[in-house]
């Protein structure tokens, strides 16, 4: 499957995207505004907390297309951070003691030519380094092969998506045969010590739905998990986090195609919960694009919802204080992660 991106479709434009996600009447309905959901509840402006952790986007190139990827990403985006720019977030790094976390992201991470390098700079500045793995890559090249004991190595926290214990509804979503080399990367982190108590290695998963709905229980999918990866292929694991899939890029796109995007707004708007908004991600932590640019997360990142024109656009402008000044852009997507026990790229908010 190709990108949307390479195949030239209409959402590939993000002012599209956008257009679709504020245009409700399109489809009958007449959703209010997120922004007046949280004056509702007290949080508009919605600001940060303190920005805590640094999500690095290091580019969009991936071994995988994923049906329901947000970032549009596959083997044939080419965007990918530079040194340059990886040395201008360690800078801001520097600057700032309190942003304790740093967050490498992708695509898949691990193709960016100077991943390494970061990963060892990052852990020599001391701070707790994630890594959001898709757990193929491991496997899809030998060059790739000792990333788990690379990841020992600098103490990174692995955080990988396997969308279900089953290998149809896992296939379904990310391909064929991702469930069984997802599988054979698992026992590769494991036998390093990822997941296995008191080792101090923590290997998380990620459960995104395979559909148009919302996510279960965090705590019961955790256990159901859990149980069904020891007792079928003896593995192990920390946590299980919940992830809402958001109505951007290609899961939009599902769900235009599939009829569902009106049900799965309506489920969205009437699913928001206060206790969620207030502790959405966006309040703590600070995307940097692949280029440099600055982001409120991830999503507004695929976008192209830069921070607001107050603040600095660009990592070599970083300033704390202003960042943290600074409101949060919100658009309809933003219901996504304020629906139900809410969605982060921790898991659920509340």
């Amino acid at each position: 499957m190709k990108s949307l991106h390479a195949q030239h479709h209409p959402l590939a434009d993000t002012s599209y995207q956008l257009t679709v996600l504020n245009s409700a009447q399109q489809v009958g309905k007449a959703w209010p505004a997120f922004a007046s959901k949280l004056r509702e509840t007290g949080l508009l402006p919605l600001r940060p907390t303190g920005i805590s952790t640094l999500q690095l986007n290091v580019g969009k190139m991936c071994n995988q297309t994923c049906k329901h990827c947000h970032v549009d990403a596959g083997p044939d985006r080419t965007e990918i951070m530079t040194r340059e720019t990886m040395e201008l977030c360690l800078a801001a790094l520097r600057q700032a003691p309190d942003m304790q976390v740093v967050d490498i992201t992708g695509g898949a991470p691990e193709m960016n030519p100077d991943f390494r390098w970061l990963v060892e700079q990052v852990a020599a500045l001391g701070r707790q380094l994630i890594v959001r793995c898709n757990l193929t890559i491991v496997v899809a090249n030998k060059k790739y092969h000792d990333l788990p004991a690379f990841y020992r190595q600098h103490g990174v926290r692995v955080v990988s998506s396997l969308p279900h214990f089953s290998a149809a509804r896992t296939d379904a979503q990310r391909g064929e045969g991702v469930f069984e080399r997802s599988i054979r990367a698992l026992k590769m982190l494991n036998a390093e010590g990822y997941g296995q108590e008191e080792s101090g290695l923590v290997l998380d998963l990620v459960y995104n739905p395979s559909g148009a709905f919302m996510p279960g229980s965090q705590m019961a999918l955790e256990r159901d998990f859990k149980q069904r990866l020891r007792r079928e292929h003896g593995i192990e694991f920390n946590h299980l986090l919940t992830i809402t899939n958001l109505p951007v890029s290609r899961f939009l796109d599902y769900l235009m195609e599939s009829g569902n995007y009106a049900a799965y707004m309506d489920k969205l708007v009437q699913s928001y919960n206060p206790v969620a908004a207030a502790n959405v991600m966006c309040r703590s932590t600070l995307s940097v694009g692949w280029d440099g640019y600055l982001y409120d997360c991830d999503f507004n990142q695929m976008l192209e919802l830069p921070v607001e024109a107050a603040a600095p656009q660009h990592i070599r402008d970083f300033d704390l204080g202003q960042l943290n000044a600074r409101s949060i852009v919100l658009n309809q997507h933003c219901y996504g992660c304020t629906a139900g026990a809410g969605s982060s790229c921790g898991g659920a908010t509340a």
